[in-house]
């Protein structure tokens, strides 16, 4: 008997705004523990929310970025259940209108192409962090209500590959937008798979296993690849598989049971009453969109066009960080295709030999095309652009300051050198 998987993908992102969700406690991560908080977020008496415009926006942007439908009216429900990480007893999130709904997002590699269906993306807060220690649980407030943006797939995808390349991407996207920073190191990007085989063919699905909490994009592809092989085993040994929960082991690099889940929870939701509706124009939505970023794949485009090769806009877009600091490099009039040369060789060499990010970098994009000017003005060969580089990497001095230093510059004056022939027995 031969299986084909079925995966569903809930991804959940931190919203990189200064206040929170439905409060005016201020978001910054690693914090003094229960320092940014609010009466809103432990739930104290009377507290009402109020909801934050900037986290409206950054939710249209991502929405517009997978092509999802955008409702125009904003609406809150209320998620009912008590436990410690939610002192009020339930969740404001939005249940019966999303923000955005029936999207999509093209996977595209070396391998594969394929479309994926995203059925929903909705506005949510955040819970607060809990520590679990042998005999009690610290709990962290910090976190609790920051703006949460759930994107939930379609079960569509069919690989532990496909399935990593589905978070990148929309990891992509969100730190593009500048509407998340998108550590999964940190908690601020999370996801949950959902993990189901059925006989090939077949348009019957099988029982669905989730895998909870997968904080890598390696741990993602290894969970799902795991998971896949452990139920198939069951299923051709005549077993029944079990609709449970289950977590991914990086020590054993296995999924581990949790719980298993016999009914589905009965959250009660209803449209929160201290949250009235509020109605988004079309002119607010249409700007939210205008002021987007540059997304990545727009980037990826324009730098072919500068007469880049696919590899190598490939590796400028693989971070923000970089595709900006390629940017500003551009901007000074520099020749593409030296710059990326230096940034792909050089920078990235350098910043992996430190183990450092391009923020902390001695050298800035102007500086680096400074040098690349002399170079291209023959004032200095390439092998001395290197070591000033080198230079410039631990001094952090321009490298004109460097040239000057050490009387580096080349002496391209065809008529004086010829004079100096001259007197030279």
């Amino acid at each position: 008997m031969d299986f084909e998987p079925v995966i569903g993908i809930e991804i959940h992102a931190q919203l990189k705004t200064k206040s929170k969700m439905f409060s005016s406690a201020p978001v910054s991560f690693g914090d003094r523990p229960n320092s940014n908080v609010a009466p809103l977020d432990i739930a104290f008496p009377g507290a009402l929310p109020t909801v934050n415009k900037e986290a409206i926006i950054y939710a249209i942007r991502v929405c517009h970025a997978l092509n999802m439908k955008i409702d125009d009216l904003l609406v809150f429900d209320r998620k009912n259940y008590f436990y410690s990480d939610l002192p009020k007893g339930y969740q404001l999130t939005q249940y019966f209108r999303p923000i955005g709904k029936d999207g999509y997002l093209t996977l595209k590699s070396n391998i594969f192409e394929k479309k994926i269906g995203i059925e929903r993306l909705h506005i949510e807060e955040d819970t607060c962090k809990q520590i679990h220690e042998a005999d009690y649980s610290l709990l962290d407030y910090n976190r609790s209500g920051i703006p949460l943006l759930e994107i939930v797939s379609l079960p569509e995808i069919s690989s532990g590959l496909e399935a990593q390349k589905f978070v990148e991407e929309v990891r992509s996207i969100l730190t593009f937008l500048d509407v998340s920073d998108g550590k999964m190191e940190n908690g601020s990007l999370r996801c949950d798979v959902n993990v189901s085989l059925r006989e090939k063919g077949s348009n019957k699905l099988g029982t669905k296993v989730e895998i909870k909490n997968l904080n890598s994009f390696s741990n993602i592809q290894k969970a799902i690849d795991f998971e896949i092989d452990r139920q198939k085993s069951l299923l051709l040994d005549g077993k029944k598989l079990k609709q449970e929960t289950r977590r991914f082991d990086e020590n054993r690099q296995e999924t581990v049971l949790m719980r298993v889940k016999v009914d589905d929870v009965d959250y009660k939701y209803f449209t929160d009453p201290n949250i009235v509706p509020i109605r988004l124009s079309e002119a607010f939505i249409k700007k939210a969109i205008e002021d987007m970023p540059e997304l990545a794949s727009s980037k990826h485009n324009r730098y072919l066009s500068y007469g880049l090769n696919e590899y190598d806009a490939n590796l400028l877009v693989s971070s923000k960080e970089i595709s900006d600091f390629f940017d500003e490099g551009i901007k000074t009039g520099v020749n593409p295709k030296s710059l990326a040369n230096w940034v792909i060789q050089d920078v990235f060499s350098y910043l992996n030999k430190e183990d450092i990010n391009i923020k902390e970098s001695k050298v800035s994009a102007l500086n680096l095309c400074e040098l690349i000017s002399f170079i291209e003005k023959n004032e200095i060969s390439n092998k001395q652009a290197r070591e000033v580089f080198a230079k410039m990497t631990i001094s952090g001095h321009t490298a004109k300051e460097i040239i000057l230093e050490n009387n580096m510059s080349q002496m391209n004056d065809e008529k004086l050198l010829s004079e100096i022939r001259l007197i030279l027995p």
